[in-house]
């Protein structure tokens, strides 16, 4: 009877100098990129982020995703490790971490030596894709609203139609995620679920609401989604934009990049720099 693979995630992540940061793990006594096993319920770049936190110290934002891993692991089974690119939030200091059972040593390395130092063939192999799309990149989250109630059963303006019990877990789903790539501005459409989807991050976060009509299926134009793409594409910071499914094909002409057809909850990740789209990634939570 087949297994699942173990599922797992990790980052590099990278500063200055191309400096890239790896950990040692006394039990295997080997060198490797910040990684570990995803937690029930826990989405793969929530957990990325997560593991680097636990084993380094350092908060770190996520970039491009690159190429998974799989291999062999004891007892006859598979592991699937999702990786992406990153940076760190705020200080890249690890001088003063304390060693422990898990990683006794963590260290910021230049490029050529790390692919001496890492202990695997695949992790070298991750390192040299990684290197391509180091540079420094920020995340627009373009996001359909979550689960909400019927059009047909609703019978108010339907700027104000809710979502569901699934819905509102979806939003709360998203929390972590839209961490992970360390959004820090939170557009929506000013329709009740849309809201609805991206008020739990506002909420947990601190980071403002802002509400944009030009986003809502009744006032959207291809003019004012192109004033907001625009100004999101070249700003430093990443950003989320929640709107509709009527809205998004334009939202995706924008940026020049194909419609996805999202479903309720879903999202792509667009990595830009310079206001040039690097890469694309896209997400569901449930």
């Amino acid at each position: 009877m087949a297994t699942k693979d173990v599922l797992a995630a990790g980052v590099v992540v990278f500063r200055s100098g191309k400096r890239v940061l790896l950990v040692h793990r006394p039990r295997y006594d080997d060198w490797s990129f910040p990684k570990g096993k995803l937690d029930p319920g826990e989405h793969l770049a929530a957990c990325a982020v997560r593991e680097v936190a636990e084993e380094t110290g350092l908060h770190v934002r996520l970039g491009p995703p690159l190429a998974g891993q799989r291999y062999a692991v004891s007892g006859g089974r598979m592991k699937s490790v999702s990786y992406w690119v990153g940076r760190a939030v705020g200080s890249d200091d690890v001088s003063g971490y304390q060693p422990n059972a898990e990683i006794d040593d963590v260290r910021w390395v230049g490029f050529d030596d790390a692919l001496e130092l890492l202990s695997y063939e695949h992790d070298r192999e991750t390192l040299r894709e990684a290197h391509g799309l180091r540079r420094k990149t920020h995340a627009l989250v373009v996001l359909r609203h979550g689960e909400a109630r019927s059009r047909k059963a609703w019978r108010q303006d339907d700027r104000l139609r809710p979502l569901l019990q699934a819905g509102r877990h979806q939003a709360q789903q998203l929390v972590p995620l839209l961490a992970a790539y360390d959004v820090t501005r939170v557009v929506s459409s000013s329709s009740t679920r849309c809201v609805e989807t991206v008020g739990p991050y506002a909420d947990i976060t601190g980071w403002k609401l802002e509400l944009e009509d030009g986003l809502s299926e009744e006032d959207a134009t291809a003019a004012s989604v192109l004033r907001l793409v625009d100004e999101l594409s070249v700003a430093e910071d990443s950003a989320v934009l929640c709107t509709h499914r009527p809205v998004l094909p334009a939202v995706f002409d924008a940026l020049g990049v194909p419609d996805p057809a999202l479903d309720p909850g879903g999202m792509l990740v667009v990595h830009l720099r310079k206001g040039r789209v690097v890469a694309t990634e896209g997400h569901l939570v449930h």
